[in-house]
């Protein structure tokens, strides 16, 4: 007597979905090539326009390479959900025998990968033309990113999954998201300015007293993060199945 395989478990399930993304992503590399070659446009754009000596890189770089995260990870999103869109993926993933949750976890997983890719771009555009020593600020800086990173994935899923059946969906994205993603953004920014005002100091301090210094901003941005992804997990089933 034959039995019916279970279904997978959470994270196993999070797993396949985030597997799924990257084998297309690998295969065709729109995402990251199209996203990455904007992003580096805006910080290039950013740092001829605005560059004006050394003074210019605390006030300048931390917002120039912010705004093309932001900008590059709009892109990602409304391509991630681009792709669920075509031949009715989006259907299949809905009735596959797996929690909304996991969905979500795994799509994600998948933004973060494919932004994470694009900031490997846009940091040293951005410390090149703004002339950052990026190994005195790598550490600090990719706590940074990193965190920021999560919470631009998180609540991009959540919102993105909104556009599956809209009209316009890149602008309705983009109108939710960005006020959304103001606290990160902020926090980001504000964070980076403080990283490289340090090391432009006389006696430029080490890793661990970089990230002492934006304790504060961490902290702002791991709050956003854990409610960003807890809210994803909570609510994604009902903006999916409405």
């Amino acid at each position: 007597m034959s039995t019916r395989p279970s279904p997978p478990s959470f994270l196993r399930a999070a797993w396949i979905v985030f597997a799924k993304d990257l084998a297309i992503e690998a295969r065709t590399r729109e995402i990251v090539t199209t996203a990455g070659f904007f992003a580096a446009l805006v910080a290039i754009l950013a740092s001829v326009s605005f560059y004006a000596g050394p003074d210019t890189t605390v006030r300048v770089a931390p917002g120039a390479m912010w705004l093309a995260i932001a900008f590059s990870s709009v892109l990602a999103l409304g391509r991630t959900w681009q792709r669920e869109r075509e031949e009715a993926a989006m259907t299949g993933l809905l009735v596959a025998p797996i929690a909304r949750a996991s969905i979500f976890l795994g799509k994600a997983m998948g933004v973060f990968a494919f932004v994470s890719a694009i900031e490997c771009i846009v940091v040293p555009v951005v410390a090149l033309f703004f002339h950052v020593e990026l190994l005195d600020v790598i550490v600090s800086l990719t706590c940074v990113v990193a965190l920021g990173t999560v919470g631009v994935a998180a609540a991009g899923t959540l919102f993105g999954a909104m556009t599956v059946r809209t009209q316009a969906r890149d602008l309705v994205l983009a109108t939710v998201l960005f006020p959304l993603l103001s606290p990160t953004l902020l926090s980001g920014v504000a964070a980076t300015r403080e990283i490289f005002a340090l090391v432009q100091s006389m006696h430029p301090p080490g890793a661990i007293e970089q990230l002492g210094e934006v304790r504060d901003y961490l902290v702002l941005l791991a709050l956003f993060d854990a409610v960003a992804v807890l809210g994803g997990v909570a609510f994604f089933g009902v903006l999916v199945d409405d």
